[in-house]
């Protein structure tokens, strides 16, 4: 409907920083009562076909561990981690291979 449930922060290819160039997703965030509905779901794919017509390869992500942490979401979805650590989160990255 028209009621915000949530938002999405995204970084479309920063000049400069750790993620220079690439699309980065900074925050999707799902109010509580709207959880488990499939919003958030619906909400990645329409911010993934966006990056992908932008001629992205990858969609990266960061999350901190710990209790309530989105891993699950995220793996779920196909998301796997690079192995780097930023400000004490782990980032993760999704391919985005060519249709």
């Amino acid at each position: 409907g028209e009621e915000p449930v949530g938002f999405v922060m995204l970084s479309w290819k920063p000049p400069t920083g750790p993620f220079k160039g690439r699309h980065f997703l900074w925050r999707l965030l799902i109010d509580k009562r709207y959880q488990k509905r499939g919003i958030g779901r619906e909400a990645l794919a329409q911010v993934i076909e966006l990056v992908r017509a932008d001629g992205a390869t990858e969609l990266l992500t960061s999350y901190s561990p710990g209790d309530g942490e989105p891993w699950p979401f995220y793996q779920k979805l196909g998301f796997e981690p690079t192995g780097e650590i930023d400000d004490g989160e782990i980032v993760l990255r999704l391919a985005l291979p060519a249709r």
